[in-house]
C-alpha cells in the first residue's frame, strides 16, 4: 500500500502539478485550505502532510499544530514562496521536519518526504519498544507473591522516583537485572537508555573503554573517537552488574564519577558533564571484600545508598507455583504449542528442590518440559534425578554453607525409600515392593498410612 500525502495549497495549479509529478509513488489527497485540510485529517490518517504557509484563512502554521495533535501523528513539510529563515525556524519549531521554498523542486521533494517516512517509522518503532519494555518490566510482571518480593516490590516503588544510587545483592539468578530494568522503568528516567554492562566479562582495559570511551590514539588501535556507556547512558539508567569484579583502577573512575557526575575518556582530558543513575550490581559481599582490601570502602559507601537484596528462590518457596506456570505459558506461547500440566506430585518436588541456580535455572528447567512434553502432562517420573534429592533447608546457617543436616528419623527413611521405589517402578506396586524386599500386601499398608505417596499403577 502506497503512503498516503494530504497536499494543502491555495494555488489551484500548484495542489494539481504536485498531484501529478507524485501519483505514481504515493497516494496523493487535495485539500485548498486549512480549514478543508482538517475535515479530511479527521476522516482518515495521513502518512505525510505538504503544507502552503500563506493560505486565506487559516494559515498553514494552524495545519502544523493540528496534525500534529492527532493521535496517529503524520510528518509534516512546509513550503512556502516567501521563504526566509524566521518562517523557517517557526515552522520546525511547530513540529515540521522540513522547509521547502516555492517554485517546489519535485527531486528534492521526493527526498524529504522519503526521509520523513524513515523517521515516522524509527518513530513508531522507537514507541512499540518502549511499550514491550513497559509491558516487559512493569512491576506487576515481577512473578510471585512471598512476603520477600512483596516488600521489594514496595521498596521499588518508592526508590524508583529518586536519584539515589542503588546497590543489588544476591546469588546469581535471582533477578537482579530485572529489578534493576523495573527501577528504572518506574522513574522518570524511563523514556532514556538503560545500559546494562558485565563487568565480570571484560578486561580490565576493554572495561576501561567500554565504561568511559576513549579518544582517537589514546592507545594502539584506537583509530577513532569512542562513546562509551556512561554517556550512552546519559538521561538513563546505568547498570553494573558483578561490580565486586573491577579493579582498583577503575573503581577510583568510578568513585571521581559518583563524586562529580562527570567523566573523561580514555587518553582525553576534557570532563563530560553526565546525568546518570547508577545501579550496582554483586553476587559477592562487597563488605567482605573492603576488609580484604579488593575493593575502596570509599567507593562501597557511595554505592551503597540503597541496598536491596534479592532472596535465594529456596527463601521463598511459595513463588515456585507461580514462577512454573508463568514461564511454561510464556514458552508454549513462544514455540506455539500447549502449555504442559504439571501434576501434583511432580508439582511438590519441584517446591522442595533447592534450585540452586534460582529463578535462571527454574526458567530453563522450564523451556526443557514445554518442548519435549508439548502440551502434555508432567508427572514425578518424568523429572530428572536430581530433582529428587533431599531439600536443602529454607535458611542460611552451616547446613546452608554445606555442613551436615540433622538427620532422617526411621519414619522418613522409609518414607524416601518407599518414595523413590515407586518412582524407579514408575508406580508399579509390585515391582515396587520387590525393590524394598516387603509383600505388596505391607507395601500397600504404607501407602495407606502415608497417602501422600500413593501413585496409581502404570
Amino acid at each position: 500500500m502506497a503512503p498516503s500525502v494530504l497536499i494543502v495549497d491555495d494555488e489551484k495549479h500548484t495542489r494539481e502539478g504536485l498531484q501529478q509529478a507524485l501519483s505514481d509513488s504515493y497516494d496523493v489527497s487535495l485539500a485548498a485550505s486549512a480549514e478543508e485540510a482538517f475535515n479530511l485529517m479527521d476522516a482518515q490518517p495521513f502518512d505525510v502532510i505538504l503544507t502552503d504557509l500563506r493560505m486565506p484563512g487559516k494559515s498553514g502554521l494552524k495545519v502544523i499544530d493540528r496534525a500534529l495533535a492527532l493521535p496517529a501523528r503524520p510528518a509534516v513539510l512546509m513550503m512556502t514562496a516567501y521563504g526566509n529563515i524566521d518562517t523557517a525556524v517557526e515552522a520546525m519549531r511547530r513540529g515540521a521536519v522540513d522547509f521547502l521554498t516555492k517554485p517546489v523542486n519535485i527531486e528534492r521533494l521526493d527526498v524529504l518526504i522519503r526521509r520523513a517516512l524513515k523517521t515516522k517509522t524509527l518513530e513508531v518503532e522507537v514507541q512499540q519498544l518502549h511499550e514491550r519494555l513497559d509491558d516487559r518490566f512493569d512491576l506487576s510482571r515481577i512473578v510471585g507473591n512471598s512476603p520477600l518480593l512483596r516488600d521489594i516490590i514496595e521498596r521499588v516503588k518508592k526508590v524508583a522516583q529518586s536519584r539515589a544510587t542503588i546497590l543489588i545483592e544476591g546469588e546469581s539468578g535471582t533477578g537482579k537485572e530485572l529489578v534493576a530494568q523495573a527501577i528504572h522503568q518506574s522513574s522518570p528516567r524511563a523514556r532514556g537508555p538503560f545500559i546494562a554492562v558485565h563487568c565480570a566479562s571484560l578486561s580490565e582495559s576493554l572495561l576501561e573503554s567500554e565504561l568511559f570511551g576513549h579518544e582517537k590514539g589514546s592507545f594502539t588501535g584506537a583509530t577513532e573517537r569512542r562513546i562509551g556507556r556512561f554517556e550512552s547512558a546519559d538521561g538513563g539508567t546505568l547498570f553494573l552488574d558483578e561490580i565486586g569484579e573491577i579493579s582498583g583502577a577503575i573503581q577510583v573512575k568510578l568513585l571521581r564519577f559518583l563524586e562529580t557526575k562527570s567523566i573523561e575518556r580514555v587518553g582525553g582530558s576534557k570532563t563530560v558533564e553526565l546525568d546518570v543513575r547508577l545501579v550496582a550490581a554483586t553476587n559477592r559481599s562487597l563488605e567482605q571484600l573492603v576488609r580484604e582490601g579488593k575493593f575502596r570502602e570509599d567507593l562501597y559507601f557511595r554505592l551503597d545508598v540503597v541496598r536491596f537484596h534479592m532472596p535465594p528462590l529456596r527463601s521463598r518457596r511459595e513463588d515456585i507455583p507461580a514462577l512454573l506456570e508463568h514461564f511454561i505459558k510464556f514458552f508454549a506461547a513462544e514455540n506455539g504449542i500447549a502449555p504442559i500440566e504439571i501434576e501434583p506430585g511432580a508439582l511438590r518436588t519441584l517446591e522442595a528442590y533447592a534450585w540452586p541456580g534460582n529463578i535462571r535455572e527454574l526458567r530453563n528447567f522450564c523451556e526443557n518440559a514445554v518442548v519435549l512434553h508439548k502440551g502434555g502432562k508432567l508427572t514425578e517420573f518424568d523429572l530428572d534425578p536430581r530433582f529428587r534429592g533431599a531439600p536443602e533447608p529454607s535458611g542460611g546457617g552451616a547446613a546452608a554453607a554445606g555442613a551436615p543436616g540433622p538427620s532422617l528419623s526411621v519414619e522418613q527413611n522409609e518414607k524416601r525409600i518407599l518414595r523413590e521405589a515407586l518412582i524407579k517402578s514408575r508406580g508399579n506396586r509390585t515391582q515396587a515392593a520387590e525393590l524394598m524386599g516387603i509383600s505388596r500386601r505391607t507395601l500397600h499398608r504404607k501407602l495407606a498410612q502415608w497417602p501422600e505417596l500413593d501413585v496409581v499403577d502404570k
